[in-house]
Order: C-alpha cells, then structure tokens, then sequence
C-alpha cells in the first residue's frame, strides 16, 4: 500500500542530532520552527533571507508528513515554537500517496500543533512543482487544494502559495529555480520562496 512507503523510522538519526546540538546550544525563545523535507534541510540561505526572525531548521532527509508526525515532538515542540513553517507532501505523492492521504496527515499535524503546541502561529508552503517531477502537476495541485481547504477554516493557519512563484510563463516548473537535480530548489528558487514567507513573517511581527 503506498501509505507503507514512508518509512518513520528512517530519519531517527537525523531527529536526534536536533536535540545533541541543542544540548550544547540553546535554541532561541519562540523560535520560528521551519521543519519538513529536504526542500528546507537544505535551505541553507535560511537565515540570511529572514534577518531579524529566530529561524530554526529542522528539515530532515526526503521526510513525508507522516514522518514528520512521527517525530512531531523532537523536531517541533522540543524546541516551544512562536512559528510554524512547515514544508511536507512532495515526497508522498512522489511516492504514490494520493492527495486524500496527504490532506489526512496534515490534519494530524494540525491536531498535534493545537494540542501541543497551543497558540503557535502557523504557514504551509505549498508542494512545489519541479521540471523531474512535472508529470505530477495535477496531484500536487490536488494535494495544494485540500490542504488550503483546512488551513482557510482554521485561524492559526495561512497556506503561502509557493507553487506559482516556481511555474515560468509558460505554466510548467522553471528550471532556473532548481539544481542541476532539477528537484531541489537553487539560490533562485529559494529567493522566490522568501518573497512570500517573508511578508507573511513580518506581518506577524506585531504579535512577536
């Protein structure tokens, strides 16, 4: 069954470094938890392109939702978010999830941020298109909608359309925004992202 593919357990080591280097270095207070897959573990940038905002990484292999349910604990609320950015669902539909079963997870996640880490303010990135994956345009559309659907009925949510941003004219994914993988996103890519999380970040500043 495709919900067998995520494999939670996969990333244990990953997970566990969050909390080995916090031994030695505190995180900052509220931070803003930016956690997922490899699109923001290798967002190396982070920092830089949100100056002024307590930006944590915990980004974590090629993680589904699933995973990073999974380890909601160690790689969120260990570390007592203000923010939430959450990057997932690429790698599910990638790996055969339908967009109901992407849709189902981050409901999950949603339930374990208001319980857990309650009054946490919260964005999705949407599931980007890339050139090596553009035969699946249609599901992470499908998977982008359902999502949005929730986020639009709870408060503490907003969805960061991260999708168009990444299409060139002619409505496919553009490839100057990725690696030479044309999967990951590159220094233009990340640019895009940040010129719609940034806006949304500083528009939270007032409750900061």
């Amino acid at each position: 069954m495709p919900g067998a593919l995520a494999t939670t357990n996969r990333w244990d080591a990953e997970v566990a470094a969050f909390a080995r280097h916090e031994a030695t270095n505190a995180p900052p207070a509220r931070p803003v938890v930016m956690v997922g897959s490899s699109s923001i573990r290798t967002w190396q940038t982070m920092a830089s392109d949100l100056p002024g905002w307590p930006v944590l990484n915990r980004g974590f292999g090629g993680s589904h939702l699933s995973d990073v349910n999974h380890h909601f604990d160690a790689a969120v609320a260990a570390a007592r978010p203000g923010w939430i950015v959450l990057y997932a669902g690429d790698n599910d539909v990638a790996a055969g999830k339908s967009p109901a079963e992407v849709a189902r997870d981050f409901s999950e996640f949603r339930r374990m941020v208001r319980e857990r880490v309650p009054g946490a303010r919260c964005a999705f990135l949407a599931i980007k298109p890339c050139p090596r994956r553009k035969e699946m345009l249609a599901l992470q559309r499908e998977a982008n909608a359902l999502v949005r659907a929730q986020v639009e009925a709870d408060a503490a949510w907003t969805f960061l359309d991260t999708f168009t941003p990444i299409l060139g004219p002619d409505g496919q994914p553009d490839p100057a925004c990725f690696k030479q993988d044309q999967l990951h996103l590159n220094a233009e890519g990340y640019r895009r992202w940040t010129r719609v999380l940034r806006p949304w970040l500083d528009g939270m500043a007032a409750g900061r």
